[in-house]
């Protein structure tokens, strides 16, 4: 039989009543018990065709609002935000500002928009000057706003592989005031928890703190772009408000880890915050009804924070099974959250571009980094088995052998 095509056999009494009529032409026999039907197709329509599930492992700002989102988006009580009247948006801030041991906090649409906030307010003489790592969300996925919109200079330092800048780096970095003449003025230093770039690796507390101190120490602020903060607490054991202890602002993303459909939220002080509010209008992130949005996120911190871990783990298992493929390679110990970075060796002749593209075929999304580089953010909507299923479908593309524990 060509490999092309697939015999069927269907037994009578299996099929419902609206497709035996259909099938009848092909019952040569005429006993009507068992039919024997030969079809030809292709082979890949018939995979594609079969693929009932899709895992999004792109990134975990993916996820979908749960039905307890969708209906408490449904019955959110709202008024108008930008004249601070929303009760929903108040009840969210309120519980953020608590969470971080923070003054106040404010919802803004994004954690771009977070991030900038709250550089332009710790900067707002144009030609200031900010420390922060090269590998870092603020410095190469923010569209240089900093500098487009406020005019502050980036000062970029060297991220070690821990997601950490050598403290002595950050030292020598920030500018002598005796030569204001020629430099810009140092006015502010930026650190992100979890780091993305590394792989989602955890700053911890006592870094943290050492960081808050040298800025204190030379009269600078301290922004965490705290993106995924909630997952470096989960992970390192240590609760938001002390990982933060040391920061004058921290910008939390909602639709991340957390999995609401939008937003982040910056946190300050009181006086922070009011001028954060003014520069959220003035980029135009000034919402009317935004009750409807913060009824989500409300859900998103009662029911998903406390599955982070499972998330970690499941990071950890797919990273631990990608580095058992031959010809794939994936640094286990570096994974402390829900983010996972493997290497395609030269020898798998194959692209990361080409098994995101197989990948696809299987209903598994994924995001290439670089031609022999793919990221995978694990997240509440993906399942243990949904791991299995991966690695089972990743090791047959990479080495042509499927893998019997990965079936859907």
């Amino acid at each position: 039989m060509p490999s092309s095509s697939l015999l069927f056999l269907f037994v009578r009494d299996a099929i419902p009543l609206s497709t035996t009529s259909l099938l009848d032409s092909f019952d040569s026999t005429g006993s009507g018990d068992i039919l024997f039907l030969f079809i030809s197709l292709n082979l890949k329509d018939f995979d594609q065709a079969m693929v009932t599930r899709t895992i999004d492992l792109r990134s975990d700002t993916v996820t979908k609002p749960t039905e307890t989102m969708r209906l408490a988006m449904a019955k959110a009580e709202v008024d108008d935000d930008v004249l601070i009247y929303d009760p929903t948006a108040r009840q969210l801030e309120t519980e953020m500002a608590r969470i971080t041991g923070k003054e106040a906090a404010l919802f803004v649409p994004s954690g771009t928009m977070g991030n900038l906030i709250s550089v332009l307010v710790h900067c707002e003489i144009r030609g200031s000057e900010v420390i922060l790592g090269n590998n870092s969300h603020i410095h190469i996925y923010e569209n240089g706003g900093i500098s487009t919109i406020g005019g502050v200079h980036p000062r970029p330092i060297q991220n070690n592989e821990d997601g950490t800048m050598d403290i002595d780096l950050i030292q020598s970095a920030i500018r002598n005031p005796a030569f204001e003449i020629c430099y810009p003025k140092t006015r502010l230093i930026c650190l992100e928890n979890s780091h993305a770039n590394t792989g989602g690796r955890c700053l911890s507390v006592e870094y943290t703190d050492q960081v808050g101190e040298l800025a204190k120490k030379h009269g600078l602020k301290l922004h965490i772009d705290g993106a995924r903060i909630f997952n470096a607490s989960v992970a390192l054991g240590v609760p938001v408000h002390r990982l933060v202890q040391a920061a004058d602002s921290v910008s939390v993303c909602l639709s991340k880890g957390l999995g609401a459909p939008v937003g982040s939220v910056v946190v300050g002080t009181k006086s922070f915050i009011a001028r954060a509010r003014i520069l959220r209008k003035t980029l135009g992130g000034g919402m009317r009804q935004v009750g409807i949005l913060c009824a989500a996120a409300l859900v998103a911190l009662q029911e998903n924070a406390g599955k982070l871990a499972t998330d970690h783990k499941n990071a950890k298992t797919l990273a631990e099974g990608l580095n058992k493929i031959k010809g794939l390679k994936a640094d286990v110990a570096s994974v402390e959250t829900n983010i996972v970075y493997f290497d395609i060796l030269e020898d798998s002749h194959i692209t990361a571009l080409k098994l995101g593209q197989i990948m696809e075929e299987h209903g598994i999304l994924l995001m290439p980094d670089s031609t022999s580089r793919v990221r995978i953010v694990i997240h509440h909507q993906v399942s243990a088995s949904d791991v299995q299923y991966t690695l089972s479908c990743i090791k047959q593309a990479i080495t042509g052998v499927a893998d019997s524990n990965g079936s859907s």
